[in-house]
């Protein structure tokens, strides 16, 4: 697969269309494929609540657009902030680390990885 403008370009415009205001788009070689590996869309107004993943550390990268991510310590205080560019700042997110992120700019798109098939946040991964 190579992603382009066009590709680029759809998976924003799917990012659009429901109230959650994101969208992925797999970039797994099966189902079977034990590593997570994505873009996400996410469009500004997309709700991404504080969270940690306890089985994976996380890479993002700023594909296109501009988005902040957050780090926070376990009272759910603001420890970092790091501005996302592209051509900018890689972002390893240790595991457990609870963190967030906030779309700035519409059309925006990052790449994720994680290790591991992908498990839904518990209640527990998730910071009130």
């Amino acid at each position: 697969m190579v992603i382009d403008k066009e590709v680029l370009d759809n998976l924003t415009a799917q990012a659009k269309a429901p109230p959650r205001l994101r969208m992925n788009l797999d970039l797994r070689n099966s189902s079977e494929d034990s590593s997570q590996r994505m873009l996400n869309a996410i469009e500004p107004g997309t709700v991404m609540p504080i969270h940690r993943h306890r089985a994976s550390s996380e890479t993002v990268v700023c594909i296109r657009g501009h988005f902040e991510e957050y780090f926070y310590d376990e009272a759910g205080n603001l420890t970092d902030t790091f501005d996302m560019l592209p051509g900018g700042l890689i972002v390893n997110v240790p595991l457990g680390q609870w963190h967030s992120l906030k779309s700035l700019e519409s059309g925006t798109v990052l790449f994720e990885c994680k290790d591991g098939a992908y498990e839904p946040l518990g209640p527990e991964d998730v910071l009130k």
